[in-house]
């Protein structure tokens, strides 16, 4: 069978939507969709009661059977004919994930978690899931229009290969353009070119241009269908990224960058990204195949 889409389920709104995308592209990918609720019993300040409180532990399974309907009830009317499964698991969430993601096709999780607090789901689970998971993590984060383009970042490594594979492999499947950007800052030109008080700023475009370039090569070759808009910038990684990023349907970077240049490393431009993209932001480890 092929790998599953698997969404992590909280009980919030953001994760109903979550589970609408996540059936959308199960139905693309021509893949079974599986939805997974993850908690832990609270014994901490009270072991007892929940030691000898059997009602409590129903009840947290109640509620997450329950948060499960939902988001299955959710992807079933975004696709009525979506394979879906629902699983509940006692584990921390990142960890079911993570565990999760060893055999899923991606991992898709909302961006806030029950009660609406801004960054919760991200801050506990997302960065956790993208640092070490082993599949791409989409984050969702509210309904997006799917008519816009597809946009990857290309910080000219070999380690962003996957990234920039996973982008043209969505763009096609979506049959939407793709915009590929490229961006560099002081630091590295610094450490690469010279003193920015003396470097050939038209040089450094130049030499930006042709890794572009580079790395898009082979990929257009094998999605010949896929039109392609190359964007090269000199700016901050995550600024370039979210001004690119606006009217996209998605946004696609690796986790990794550039040798050890910390504007393309996760916790700087991807977790930026986790928290602040307003499309659906796909982080995608180096270690994975490619498609």
């Amino acid at each position: 069978m092929s790998a599953p889409i698997v969404v992590g389920v909280d009980g919030s709104a953001s994760a109903v939507t979550a589970a609408a995308w996540a059936a959308r592209e199960a139905a693309r990918l021509r893949v079974p969709l599986r939805l997974v609720h993850a908690y832990l019993l609270p014994a901490q300040g009270y072991p007892e009661l929940v030691v000898n409180g059997p009602e409590v532990r129903e009840a947290f399974e109640q509620q997450g059977l329950q948060w499960l309907q939902e988001a299955a009830e959710a992807a079933r009317m975004a696709v009525p004919n979506v394979e879906v499964e629902t699983v509940l698991v006692v584990d921390r969430p990142a960890a079911a994930l993570i565990t999760e993601s060893r055999r899923a096709r991606m991992i898709v999780l909302g961006s806030q978690g029950l009660g609406g607090f801004s960054g919760l789901l991200v801050g506990s689970v997302a960065v956790a899931v993208s640092a070490h998971g082993h599949s791409p993590v989409v984050v969702v984060r509210e309904p997006v229009d799917e008519r816009g383009p597809v946009v990857v970042g290309v910080d000219g490594s070999p380690v962003s290969e996957q990234a920039v594979a996973f982008a043209f492999e969505e763009a096609s499947l979506r049959g939407a353009p793709l915009t590929a950007v490229i961006a560099w800052t002081d630091v590295l030109v610094d450490s690469v070119y010279g003193s920015r008080f003396t470097v050939d700023w038209s040089q450094v475009e130049d030499e930006q241009r042709r890794i572009l370039a580079e790395r898009l090569a082979g990929w257009q070759e094998k999605y010949p269908d896929v039109e392609v808009t190359r964007v090269v910038l000199r700016d901050r990684p995550v600024r370039a990224l979210l001004t690119a990023a606006v009217g996209a349907q998605l946004l696609v970077v690796g986790s990794h960058g550039h040798g050890g240049f910390a504007g393309m490393v996760l916790g700087s431009t991807s977790q930026g990204l986790v928290y602040h993209a307003t499309c659906p932001l796909a982080v995608v480890r180096p270690t994975q195949d490619q498609p």
